[in-house]
């Protein structure tokens, strides 16, 4: 299926990016008075391969879970319980990102893929065709490869066999939504202790010290933070993980969240679909799927600078400026989906803005 997945992958239709700018210049507007918007929306027909792209909508996110061995080195004040207990409170509509995808009215699906401790009981779930998209019911999938990754401090977090079925259980989600008919994926993840990895694969893909790609996570006081970093420069040193190996990246001081995050944005991209990126554990998983497939990064919309630093650490590398800063570190997907309007409204611009010719007004 990666293999698969990777083949598909091919660059912006220059054709397309040219239809877009040439009609961004004939549209009732100053040329370049979006800024960005107009950048974006060029992307996103090279994407589509169409000028105008398809409005990207609806919208799903897809929130991966899953534990960290490395939680038993003490990077966070946080109990491994509360990854579990707050897949309960997604799937009760209860979390900040469900009030955000209620507001932008995007579909959440939960995917457990490698929570460690014993999970709520799950709510029915309605009929799986009707429920995909549907933006009033959040989906759970259980996809569980393992029960946490292993320590990274000590051995490799997971075998390449692990690492490899959770790329693929992003990738069969991806799928899923957009067969379904999501017209623009959204990630999210959910895991405690889970910026330690995302800061040891941020280092690894871009050369970066541990100093600059690690942050405070949840807020934790100087000695914690300091002992996450030495954690993090101690596993890298351990495994020398190869950046020309991103499956092996991933397995050795990845998380099983990271790697399907990976996999989400491999699928979207082989499909043409745009995919926008939450926060720190989204970039680093984009780094690993850029690593399969540089092409990858044209499906990629960064939709907010997190507050981490290893997030800006990552974008730099990948290229992608963010469309907000707000000084976010939740994750969930809460960033990206505060980004979805931009987004959608990037493209409506191309499809819904008159011409000088049709609406009779005259140019300069």
């Amino acid at each position: 299926m990666l293999e698969t997945t990777i083949a598909a992958i091919r660059p912006l239709d220059e054709s397309a990016m040219a239809d877009a700018r040439e009609l961004h210049g004939r549209l009732t507007k100053p040329a370049g008075s979006l800024g960005a918007l107009e950048e974006l929306s060029v992307r996103l027909a090279g994407l589509a391969a169409a000028c105008p792209p398809p409005v990207p909508e609806p919208a799903a996110v897809a929130i991966f879970a899953g534990d960290h061995g490395v939680h038993a080195q003490g990077v966070t004040p946080w109990p491994q319980e509360v990854t579990g207990q707050m897949i309960g409170n997604f799937l009760a509509g209860g979390a900040v990102v469900n009030a955000f995808a209620r507001q932008a009215g995007a579909s959440v699906t939960v995917v457990d893929v490698g929570v460690a401790t014993p999970l709520p009981i799950v709510p029915a779930q309605p009929a799986a065709e009707a429920a995909i998209l549907d933006p009033s019911v959040p989906r759970f999938v259980a996809a569980t490869v393992r029960q946490g990754t292993r320590d990274l401090a000590v051995t490799a977090a997971l075998t390449r066999d692990e690492a490899l079925a959770a790329v693929q259980t992003g990738i069969r989600i991806a799928d899923e939504l957009i067969d379904a008919g999501a017209g623009i994926l959204l990630t999210g993840d959910m895991g405690i202790g889970n910026t330690t990895p995302a800061a040891a694969l941020i280092a690894a893909f871009t050369g970066a010290d541990p100093l600059d790609a690690t942050g405070r996570g949840t807020g934790v006081d100087d000695p914690t933070y300091a002992r996450k970093v030495a954690v993090v420069r101690a596993a890298l040193a351990r495994h020398t993980p190869d950046p020309a190996d991103p499956l092996g990246v991933l397995a050795a001081v990845g998380g099983l969240e990271h790697a399907a995050l990976a996999g989400l944005i491999l699928g979207a991209a082989a499909r043409r679909t745009p995919v926008l990126l939450d926060g720190v554990i989204a970039v680093s998983a984009a780094l690993a799927a850029a690593a399969f497939a540089p092409d990858a990064v044209g499906a990629m919309v960064a939709g907010h600078r997190s507050a981490e630093p290893g997030a800006t650490v990552a974008l730099r590398h990948l290229g992608l400026d963010p469309l907000i800063d707000l000084g976010l570190r939740l994750g969930e997907g809460t960033g990206a989906l505060l980004a979805l309007p931009v987004v959608t409204g990037a493209v409506r611009v191309l499809h819904e803005v008159a011409t000088f010719d049709s609406a009779g007004v005259a140019e300069k």
